[in-house]
């Protein structure tokens, strides 16, 4: 039986963390689906459309054998529903810090309460990428900060061109 994890984030923009996480969830995972979350609530930086094709764009630089496993999807429903209407049952996140483990342990806790067949693996962040998380990205760009160690070549070029 195949087994198939759900990465979900806003990954706005996707990081080198993230693909750090990426990769290494294919050694516990035969297929992964970065599960792009489409919240009107939140105020992102990308539509989803964008955060998909950077994603994308990103993993086409992985080797064969892992970015053939990988896709690349939107969603904009209980993460819950969506890991069911997936056929899954695992859902991957990724830590940087103490502070990243207390929401996420109280998000297993309610995804369990929801389903408790839904289990969630937590990954720690690679150590040169603790420090990076999306919302230090976007500020660091916005003010004309140098962000090429930290995201993948795609989001690079896009955020250049903007």
């Amino acid at each position: 039986m195949t087994k198939i994890g759900i990465y979900p984030g806003s990954f706005d923009p996707v990081t080198l963390g993230h693909l750090d996480i990426i990769q290494r969830s294919m050694s516990v995972v035969d297929r992964l689906i970065v599960a792009v979350s489409d919240n009107d609530s939140k105020n992102h930086m990308f539509d989803s459309a964008t955060r998909v094709k950077l994603i994308e764009e990103s993993i086409s630089t992985l080797n064969e054998g892992l970015k053939d496993r990988i896709s690349v999807e939107k969603f904009d429903h209980l993460l819950v529903d969506y890991v069911k209407s997936k056929k899954s049952k695992i859902i991957i996140r990724g830590l940087r810090a103490v502070s990243d483990f207390e929401y996420e342990f109280l998000m297993t806790g309610m995804n369990r309460k929801i389903d408790n067949d839904i289990e969630t693996i937590f990954l720690m962040s690679s150590e040169k990428y603790h420090f990076i998380s999306s919302r230090f990205i976007k500020e660091i760009h916005r003010l004309g900060g140098d962000i090429s160690s930290s995201v993948p070549k795609p989001v690079l070029d896009f955020l250049e061109k903007i």
